[in-house]
């Protein structure tokens, strides 16, 4: 008998490890920074909005991750301050990115033992947007590295994307589930591609990362934490 699944995706940040949370620490140290240089109408969340433009402008420049954030911190500084943001803000904004670099990784709830649970009976590949070096660095200190059959750092998880990688190490994605907490790229990209999305809520979401759920969909499936895919694994499988 043929098995309808084959190959399992897993997202890598905020799925896997926490990381969202590391980004809204460096925001609030953002807005601290810039308090005494901006206008006084300009607040906190003006200042949330208008750095939320610049990296949805700055995407298809610089790509997902750390870098791209801190040039938008930076750009978004220049912007608030009438290009008058001292250097020493700017150096602390430098410093603020770079401590998003060297922080310890932290798995989430039942990431291992959902991992290992799949792990040699269905083909992994974790599959992860961000900087190349940053994401290595978070998979080499997660331990999780020597259970995933092949790793893909991409610039977008789109479709073509999702067909392209389960071709190469899979059997297509008809026959592949991304897992992941992104509604957006994890669980709708890999759907209309062909294969399955299982959501994994997170409570912190990037808002560039929104979209509805394709309730109706049969190969949409959502599960409250990583203890439960061993399960709806073996359902599907």
């Amino acid at each position: 008998m043929t098995r309808n699944l084959t190959t399992i995706g897993f997202d890598a940040d905020d799925t896997l490890w926490h990381n969202e949370r590391f980004f809204r620490i460096t925001q609030e140290r953002f807005a601290e920074l810039l308090m005494d240089h901006t206008p006084a109408d300009v607040g906190p969340e003006q200042l949330e909005r208008q750095l939320l433009d610049a990296e949805k402008r700055n995407l298809g420049r610089y790509g997902y991750g750390v870098k791209g954030f801190t040039l938008s911190m930076i750009e978004t500084a220049i912007e608030v301050t009438g290009e008058r943001v001292p250097a020493a803000v700017v150096k602390e904004l430098i410093t603020a990115g770079q401590m998003m670099l060297s922080y310890q990784i932290e798995l989430l709830p039942h990431a291992r033992e959902a991992v290992e649970a799949v792990a040699g009976r269905y083909k992994l590949v974790l599959i992860t947007k961000g900087d190349l070096l940053d994401q290595e660095r978070k998979l080499a200190q997660s331990g999780l590295g020597d259970l995933f059959d092949a790793v893909e750092v991409v610039s977008e998880k789109t479709p073509e994307v999702y067909r392209g990688i389960f071709a190469r190490h899979g059997d297509g994605a008809s026959r592949a589930m991304m897992v992941g907490n992104s509604m957006r790229s994890d669980v709708v990209a890999p759907i209309e591609a062909g294969g399955w999305g299982t959501y994994v809520p997170h409570g912190l979401v990037w808002e560039v990362e929104h979209a509805e759920a394709p309730d109706h969909n049969p190969r949409y499936t959502e599960i409250a934490d990583l203890g439960g895919l061993a399960d709806l694994v073996e359902q599907l499988g």
